[in-house]
């Protein structure tokens, strides 16, 4: 698989595994209606999800993760 769609996958799902409890709890917590539910999940989920990038080294591609809990960034091996 090439680097580029696993960098895509780790995204999606880092960013799908923190919308959905979130979006559940909006909705049940909060006396928020309409758009304002999922609105309010894809910004926490926005802010929260980590971030993979993809850069091209001298020993070839690599992937890399930012994410607000931990310090600096993590090559993903």
């Amino acid at each position: 698989m090439n680097k580029k769609v696993k960098e895509f996958l780790y995204n999606f799902l880092g960013f799908v595994v923190i919308y959905l409890p979130t979006l559940y709890l909006v909705d049940n917590v909060t006396h928020l209606q309409g758009i304002w539910i999922p609105m309010t999940g894809f910004m926490v989920a926005l802010l929260l999800a980590p971030k993979f990038q993809t850069i091209k080294t001298h020993e070839g591609e690599k992937i890399f993760m930012k994410w607000l809990f931990f310090k600096g960034v993590k090559e993903v091996k």
